[in-house]
């Protein structure tokens, strides 16, 4: 097979966001020789840092393997990362034939290796690997964990993968996946706002927990409601009010906003 230049146009069929990283048509340790099998992983990177933090590592590798590492990233908010169309280093040794770095494409999805998988990633997951199948005649059987094709990999961490397969495979018999709302989309592209952040994103956050009648006069009687609805950071005061949103919609009181809670802040 030559470089696999049809990737992103793979990617883009999941109605998921597609960035193409710089230089991923011609990146690869050589041309990619065969498509038997995919691999799923997570990055094990940081907990925090964003979408996808982990994209320098993913593309030019670490001390002792060089990159690219796989050939696509998946970020927390479901964005699709297209890093290399060729040969990457993913997985080895592999325990399976289909599924070496010469006859797989690798995923990498970021998680430090412990945090919940959001909703929205899971889903872009599934949609990912279901279209790869379809272009490359594979059979969701084919979709393995790491762990599952190398003794020594524990990723992608808590994912039944019998249940991943059969969401693939549902995919694979039905329609092509539906492309999301345009309403959807915007969702995807909003960061995670954690406790400590300091962006303008938080404005957003505080306005809309303000007409979400969330904001008790009590919140901002010491700096005036112009001021509280301006400032930038995210302070505990903040993140109480999120977790109350939280509770009082039925989300995950973790005070982190994320794919659960921002549908619920803007009303999508």
């Amino acid at each position: 097979m030559p470089y696999l230049t049809q990737l992103a146009d793979v990617a883009r069929r999941t109605g998921c966001p597609v960035t193409e990283v710089a230089g991923w048509q011609t990146r690869g340790h050589g041309p990619q020789p065969q498509v038997q099998g995919i691999v799923c992983h997570h990055t094990a990177g940081p907990a925090g840092g964003g979408d996808y933090p982990s994209l320098a590592v993913v593309r030019d590798g670490r001390p002792g393997l060089d990159g690219p590492l796989s050939q696509f990233g998946l970020g927390r908010s479901g964005h699709i990362y297209v890093i290399a169309a060729g040969r990457c280093w993913h997985n080895a040794p592999s325990t399976s034939t289909m599924h070496t770095n010469s006859a797989s494409l690798g995923i990498e999805a970021e998680n430090d290796g412990t945090q919940p998988w959001p909703d929205v990633q899971k889903d872009a997951y599934i949609r990912l690997c279901a279209e790869l199948c379809r272009e490359f005649g594979l059979p969701a059987s084919r979709v393995k964990a790491h762990r599952e094709v190398n003794t020594s990999k524990p990723d992608p961490h808590s994912i039944d993968m019998n249940d991943f397969r059969a969401a693939v495979a549902a995919l694979i018999q039905g329609a092509p996946a539906p492309q999301p709302s345009w309403t959807e989309e915007i969702v995807k592209q909003l960061p995670m706002i954690r406790p400590g952040d300091d962006n303008f994103d938080v404005k957003t956050v505080r306005g809309c927990l303000f007409a979400r009648g969330r904001v008790p006069v009590s919140a901002y009687a010491q700096v005036g409601l112009e001021d509280w609805l301006k400032s930038t950071r995210c302070d505990p005061g903040l993140v109480e009010l999120v977790r109350g949103f939280q509770q009082a919609e039925g989300i995950g009181a973790d005070g982190v906003v994320g794919p659960k809670t921002w549908p619920s802040l803007l009303r999508v």
